[in-house]
């Protein structure tokens, strides 16, 4: 089972990949922790990645299309894989393609996480985490039992991320309806795309994601 999940920031795909990592025993492929693997690995992309990272650049389409092709060959991809975070823009979804074919193999569905804007603000602007453990909480939807202390580990120190504020939120959801959204529609016409309402709950919408895998 070879998968893709679309959907812009903060609507769950994280939290899914994790839920059928461990359901199909198939690895979640983030391109940043397969740069940080390569790297550490010295391989020979792995070094032209550092090479290029140490300069203060940013690795381009060529050595990360590589990367993710050498991740791919490993053995644990042989029954599958799910691509966390690739491709992001139409150029790297036709790399994606004719790498995938290159080897023989390619994808069977891309699963898009629909979301509403306003709802997706709210979700991501109001998680904050323990600082110890890092269970996730919201200010409205899932807060602690007892307030200010940590369900799992009784932690009271608890932090947000800097680019959960508002305001930035809605420069990356800016960012990905530029970039990345026009992947839905490459994907539809190729008959792979199937959508799920991301505004359910997670047991909700990881019944619909089995249900859609079912199919295959």
């Amino acid at each position: 089972m070879r998968l893709i999940l679309l959907g812009p920031p903060g609507a769950g795909k994280g939290t899914q990949a994790q839920r059928l990592v461990e359901k199909y025993s198939i690895p979640q492929l983030s391109t940043g922790d397969m740069l940080r693997a390569a790297v550490k690995a010295g391989t020979e992309v792995g070094q032209r990645a550092e090479a290029v990272m140490n300069a203060g650049k940013l690795v381009s389409d060529d050595i990360v299309n590589a990367i993710v092709s050498e991740r791919i060959d490993e053995a644990d991809c042989v029954n599958g894989f799910i691509l966390d975070g690739y491709p992001r823009t139409l150029v790297q979804a036709d790399a994606v393609e004719a790498m995938l074919k290159g080897k023989g193999i390619a994808l069977d569905v891309v699963i898009e996480l629909q979301v509403n804007d306003e709802v997706l603000v709210d979700r991501i602007s109001g998680r904050y985490s323990c600082a110890s453990c890092g269970t996730v909480y919201h200010d409205t939807s899932k807060k602690p039992a007892k307030d200010g202390v940590c369900d799992k580990c009784g932690s009271t120190e608890f932090k947000r991320r800097s680019d959960d504020q508002p305001d930035k939120v809605w420069t990356r959801l800016q960012a990905y309806y530029k970039e990345t959204s026009p992947l839905i529609g490459y994907y539809y016409a190729k008959g792979l795309l199937k959508n799920v309402d991301g505004l359910q709950s997670i047991d909700d919408v990881a019944a619909d994601i089995d249900r859609v895998l079912e199919k295959l």
